[in-house]
């Protein structure tokens, strides 16, 4: 592993950076998961130009997002404008199976930007499995109203996820709080999360802007 990543010890305890050969390593995985997602997209099994750019495309806005951040949480997390809503588009495009692998693609680019590893399971699950939940969108593929309800399961999804990483390896941040590690990890996950979810589903809710959604969505398919 110190291929990829260096050991970092300090006052808050032993934490893990990457290499220049563990960040060039993620975008050939993100590259490698791009291209999959794509070629599982259709029926016919093969790598089509137009979900590599709409996925791609849909990362970048996620990505710059991201970093415009309505509030931070101390401890990690914060309300974006609406970053997770452009992830949990690219299920609601093209179904479950491209969504929830861009999705781990996604991970692997937020893990390059902002990266905190503290153990592989960790990672594992703050960004391969947390971000990779939102493509559960995919769920609501065909289905009426299918972003606003894939949206809802996208968010749930890392919602857990988020929940099992405060419960299992953040545990001690309950201390002097007055609750128990499930919940505060219930409420701290649940605060940002939540609040954003809530702000985008107001958004999504607004008829013109959902026509307009669907619209994209028959572009990114046609």
């Amino acid at each position: 592993m110190s291929l990829f990543v260096n050991k970092v010890v300090d006052e808050w305890g032993t934490s893990y950076s990457l290499t220049g050969l563990g960040y060039g390593a993620l975008i050939a995985a993100i590259l490698i998961l791009l291209i999959l997602a794509c070629y599982l997209t259709g029926e016919n099994k093969r790598i089509e130009t137009k979900p590599l750019v709409f996925a791609a495309v849909a990362m970048a806005l996620g990505m710059i997002t991201s970093f415009l951040k309505l509030f931070e949480a101390p401890m990690g997390g914060s309300v974006t404008l609406f970053s997770m809503l452009f992830i949990c588009c690219i299920g609601y495009w093209y179904g479950l199976r491209t969504g929830l692998i861009t999705g781990f693609a996604y991970g692997l680019l937020q893990l390059i930007s902002d990266p905190y590893i503290i153990s592989l399971p960790q990672m594992i699950t703050d960004y391969l499995l947390a971000f990779g939940a939102l493509g559960l969108s995919g769920l609501f593929h065909n289905k009426k109203n299918g972003l606003i309800k894939g949206y809802i399961a996208g968010v749930l999804g890392r919602y857990l996820f988020a929940f099992l990483s405060g419960l299992i390896f953040f545990a001690s941040y309950a201390e002097g709080t007055g609750m128990s590690a499930p919940l505060y990890s219930l409420a701290y996950n649940g605060s940002y999360l939540g609040c954003e979810a809530a702000l985008t589903l107001v958004i999504l809710a607004i008829p013109a802007v959902n026509k307009a959604f669907v619209r994209v969505k028959q572009m990114a398919i046609a």
